[in-house]
């Protein structure tokens, strides 16, 4: 994500954050959008404030999201820059919306722990666990976006954690000289 590759003219870098659910998506990206000051948007949150839904999955406990409604609404804040997305998806975005795709992976032991302590079991607990196994995210952000912008960065841990705030904060100020 150097500014040399910024075809976009945006002043600022879009960067999404994804991985499949318990990876440290949220953890991440805050924080990211605190030592850069760029606009943290959490799709999930955005989903419920704008009831950007199709109503709710009784079988996975969570909204059906409408992945055109929720597009509409980000298109003008998107073309501005300066913003860091958050979600466990990404092929439904439009390309030109992001200079740098960040898949987070986790061990399948830390990973399992933390889905259980957030309540998660069965049919959901067992499809996130697998989802990271084969990685279905990491391929999904490969196939939907040029493969130069995307990067897997390991989260098992709080220290993991911060490396890849240092490490994507470096790569945003280097943007912006």
């Amino acid at each position: 994500m150097s500014r040399a590759n910024n075809g976009s003219g945006r002043p600022k870098p879009n960067l999404l954050i994804t991985g499949t659910p318990g990876t440290g998506k949220s953890t991440t990206a805050s924080a990211l959008a605190e030592a850069t000051n760029l606009r943290y948007i959490c799709i999930g949150d955005l989903v419920k404030e704008k009831n950007l839904h199709d109503g709710w999955d009784d079988k996975f406990g969570c909204y059906i999201i409408n992945e055109d409604l929720v597009c509409d609404e980000l298109e003008d804040v998107m073309v501005g820059g300066g913003n860091i997305v958050d979600y466990h998806g990404c092929d439904f975005f439009p390309e030109r919306w992001f200079d740098g795709v960040v898949v987070l992976q986790t061990e399948n032991s830390v990973l399992y722990d933390r889905l259980t302590r957030r309540g998660y079991s069965g049919t959901k607990l067992s499809n996130n666990i697998e989802c990271e196994i084969f990685q279905v995210l990491l391929e999904e952000a490969k196939e939907s976006y040029q493969e130069a912008i995307v990067v897997a960065l390991q989260s098992n841990t709080i220290e993991d954690i911060s490396n890849n705030v240092a490490l994507l904060t470096e790569k945003i100020q280097a943007w912006r000289t």
